[in-house]
């Protein structure tokens, strides 16, 4: 199998699941029910430079709050999946919807619900507190954890393959 780095000049598209991806993957519950998460300000830096260098930027997750909402809105991201009980689905209407092939797309999971998914796209990554499973199908593991800027790390390799890490629009959100 080639090298995953050889695969990264063909990526246009970036799907990530959520909790244990974006966040470290602890959850605060509040008394009215809200589900609170900690992000990775590095990590929504480098998603707002993708989406405006014309990358789609997905999220598919299980879970689902009105904080993730905000955050998603925040960075401009439009193509959001909540409450998903079968990734591999919502990954195949994706591609199917927006004339994609699995080589363009690099996926980012941390769990057993991602794993079919890190089969099909042309990268797999997962952060470095993985679960074992996922970290075998993986093509390329983060030294950073999840919610502590594996996000912003493979954006990062992809853009700078690309020629399009530290241009003009770099320095603005």
């Amino acid at each position: 199998m080639a090298n995953y780095r050889e695969r990264l000049p063909q990526i246009n598209t970036f799907i990530f699941d959520y909790d244990g991806v974006l966040t470290n993957g602890q959850i605060i519950t509040l008394p009215n029910g809200e589900a609170l998460r900690v992000a990775n300000v590095k990590d929504g830096y480098a998603l707002q430079l993708a989406i405006k260098k014309n990358y789609k930027v997905v999220i598919i997750s299980g879970g689902n709050a009105v904080s993730m909402l905000r955050r998603f809105e925040a960075l401009k991201i439009v193509d959001v999946f909540l409450s998903v009980e079968n990734k591999i689905e919502v990954f195949n209407k994706y591609l199917k919807d927006n004339n994609l092939t699995p080589e363009t797309v690099l996926y980012m999971g941390d769990d057993i619900p991602d794993y079919p998914v890190m089969k099909m796209a042309g990268v797999s990554a997962c952060p470095a507190d993985a679960v074992e499973e996922v970290k075998s199908v993986a093509n390329y593991i983060s030294h950073q954890k999840g919610g502590e800027g594996c996000v912003r790390d493979v954006i990062e390799q992809v853009l700078k393959v690309q020629g399009k890490w530290m241009n003009d629009d770099a320095y603005h959100w």
